[in-house]
């Protein structure tokens, strides 16, 4: 598990961060990160903050510690690596009990300097580009932020889809009982726009292989907006199919067979195969290998 509580012989009356600091091998920054983010424990298991003076004689702290499951890098330079994400793997731990993640791979291969420059759904696979040092890291970020990228996905896709398309709707957070799921509304959300290319009609299953190119970076923007005329995703187990299905998806209680079923694949299918970008003036233009199912 990448969370592991470590402990530490704690000296009684003195602050918290000041003891984070000076006696653990914890940087200022890191100890403060910890304390805001709940995990430095007493030994009773209460958590303390910055300013709490320690009364025990022993501390807690829950680090994240990054194991490898075989997954390498793709690509790396000096400052950044690529990594070809499989689907079904966070990128990030969502709670403290999260067994593996993306991230496991990043600081187990790069330290805890390393960090994810963007990130991609747990059921798309592809590219993800990690910054190795803080450097990259505000570098990449910004980048990120001022879209100075461009991205390609794969998608096969429900029905036929015969032209190009320029999908230019408004995403929303959805009326829904699935807290993730999106929406597109007009007037109240933010503007999104993805572009669509059919690539292969496969006429006996009847579904499309396209490419997507998304020029906004809304959340699940690919999936809604393909759903949104009538071309869900192959293997979608939130857009196109009954919320009861969903909410079972989202509970871990739908099996293999029951998702093949019901959305025609074990997996999304969805995969970030292209990411082109500039950085200290040199072009990367990076693809993503194809693996089954693909």
């Amino acid at each position: 598990m990448p969370f592991v509580l470590k402990q530490y012989s704690a000296i009684p009356g003195e602050k918290i961060q000041h003891f984070l600091i000076n006696n653990t091998n914890l940087s200022a920054a890191l100890s403060q990160k910890l304390l805001s983010k709940h995990r430095v424990f007493d030994d009773q298991y209460n958590s303390l903050k910055h300013g709490d003076t320690i009364r025990t004689n022993t501390i807690q702290v829950a680090v994240f510690e990054g194991h490898s499951r075989g997954l390498k890098p793709l690509f790396k330079t000096l400052d950044f690596a690529v990594f070809d994400k499989p689907s079904g793997i966070m990128v990030h731990p969502t709670r403290k009990t999260t067994e593996y993640c993306l991230l496991d791979e990043v600081r187990y291969f790069f330290g805890d300097e390393a960090s994810l420059a963007h990130r991609i759904d747990a059921e798309t696979s592809g590219l993800v580009l990690v910054a190795k040092n803080k450097h990259a890291s505000r570098q990449l970020g910004t980048m990120f932020e001022c879209r100075q990228y461009h991205k390609e996905y794969l998608a096969l896709v429900n029905g036929q889809v015969s032209a190009d398309l320029i999908i230019d709707k408004p995403i929303a957070k959805a009326d829904s009982a699935i807290r993730v799921k999106m929406t597109c509304q007009s007037g109240v959300g933010k503007l999104s726009k993805t572009l669509i290319q059919p690539l292969a009609f496969n006429s006996s299953k009847q579904t499309t292989l396209v490419k997507a190119i998304p020029a906004t970076g809304r959340q699940h923007q690919i999936r809604v907006h393909l759903d949104s005329i009538g071309h869900s995703i192959v293997g979608d187990p939130i857009y196109a199919v009954d919320e009861q299905i969903a909410h079972e998806y989202l509970c871990k209680t739908l099996s293999v067979e029951q998702r093949l079923k019901f959305t025609g694949a074990t997996r999304l299918m969805l995969h970030a195969y292209k990411l082109s970008f500039n950085y200290k003036k040199v072009d990367y233009n990076l693809t993503a290998p194809l693996k089954n199912p693909w």
